[in-house]
């Protein structure tokens, strides 16, 4: 089995091909094909960490659609004051689909 460790969005995430992964929102278009950094593979019982060999190990993945991550709420409040703040947030991603490993 073949897997690599990709970092993505500041986060990182094991992929193998065709795994679904979503990561935080990159540019471009459904269709369009990324490149992702690796910074592990595994290729059976061999396991390669080594910063030059990782340079030539690319990993492809397709972007399948952009969608926003679930709501988040924030509520402030100071007892006593009046002071009542409230706050949402949805974070923007993308979601992923690896193609290969080479």
């Amino acid at each position: 089995m073949v897997y690599a460790i990709v970092k993505a969005g500041g986060r990182q995430e094991k992929v193998a091909v065709g795994d679904v992964v979503v990561v935080d929102r990159l540019k471009g278009d459904a269709g369009s094909t990324v490149q992702l950094p690796a910074l592990l593979l595994v290729d059976g019982e061999k396991v390669t960490s080594d910063a030059a060999a990782l340079a030539g190990v690319t990993v492809t993945a397709e972007i399948v659609r952009d969608e926003k991550g679930p709501k988040i709420d924030i509520l402030k409040y100071k007892n006593k004051t009046g002071y009542r703040k409230r706050m949402g947030h949805r974070q923007k991603l993308t979601r992923l689909k690896v193609t290969g490993i080479q």
